[in-house]
């Protein structure tokens, strides 16, 4: 795998003069934050040795390299979920190039289903935590050594530092954000009202299918995360309704703007 990654690695140092510290993975509905990059180079998946790609039409299958709020990033406009039937080590396989490309500071986005009855549709959730419900660990199998440990540490999935800082400049901007725990689903069905109660009972605030993998990755090498959540549809009873593809993009679309904004300007300040 260490030899797929540095494959991997060689391929795209050799098709820009990025050097990115952040690394950014966006969500369903969720990739205007490209359109802030400077954009100096953009590789779509299928050229990359060893990358899986995306199949889901709402996701762009390219790597974007450039420069936001005065840094080096590497984006994934659009990535790779469980569903699709990759394995886990297929669906984090970015994460770990992002981090031997030499990125210090990852930052995802996604849309989720809103649980807490405090929650509307349209909702801005940053991450403070998350409960892993995939059937499957990123992390099973042998251990590479050179990138992080065998039991690595979880007391601090989402940084600490990162949240407040959020939080102070989304008050800056008046925008509305709560602070909630996610919790990971296979999908591709949206849940069952019983599902929705279940994922409320244990403690979560959002459901999604996707980001605990890549974070479990990211803090596996050590990397800082911040996660920020747009909340599509509710899962809260008396307010579940059928629920589209094109109705969560519509949310994400419209939302979009708002989280574009804090995320640009925490990466600014950093």
């Amino acid at each position: 795998m260490l030899e797929k990654f540095n494959e991997s690695v060689a391929y795209i140092k050799g098709k820009t003069t990025i050097e990115p510290t952040i690394g950014i993975i966006l969500g369903t509905g969720l990739g205007g934050l490209v359109n802030e990059i400077d954009v100096v180079d953009e590789i779509p998946y299928e050229n990359i040795p060893n990358f899986p790609v995306s199949t889901v039409k709402s996701h762009s299958g390219k790597l974007i390299l450039g420069k936001l709020g005065g840094k080096q990033v590497v984006a994934m406009q659009g990535r790779f979920h469980f569903y699709e039937g990759y394995n886990m080590q297929e669906v984090t396989f970015p994460v770990r190039v992002m981090k031997l490309l030499g990125i210090e500071k990852l930052f995802v986005s996604n849309a989720s289903g809103g649980v807490n009855p405090d929650y509307e549709v349209g909702e801005i959730m940053i991450q403070d935590d998350h409960i892993n419900l995939f059937p499957a660990h990123p992390l099973i199998g042998k251990n590479i050594d050179d990138l992080g440990p065998r039991f690595p540490d979880m007391s601090e999935p989402y940084d600490k530092g990162m949240i407040d800082l959020a939080l102070k400049i989304a008050n800056e901007n008046n925008i509305k954000v709560a602070v909630g725990t996610y919790a990971g689903l296979t999908g591709p069905t949206l849940e069952t009202p019983a599902e929705y109660k279940y994922v409320r009972v244990i403690g979560a605030d959002a459901v999604g299918m996707s980001t605990v993998p890549e974070v479990i990755v990211a803090r596996h090498m050590e990397i800082p995360c911040f996660a920020i959540s747009i909340i599509t549809d509710l899962g809260v009873p008396g307010k579940i309704h059928k629920v589209s593809l094109q109705d969560v993009i519509d949310v994400a679309n419209r939302q979009e703007p708002k989280m574009t904004l804090i995320m640009k300007e925490l990466i600014s300040r950093l």
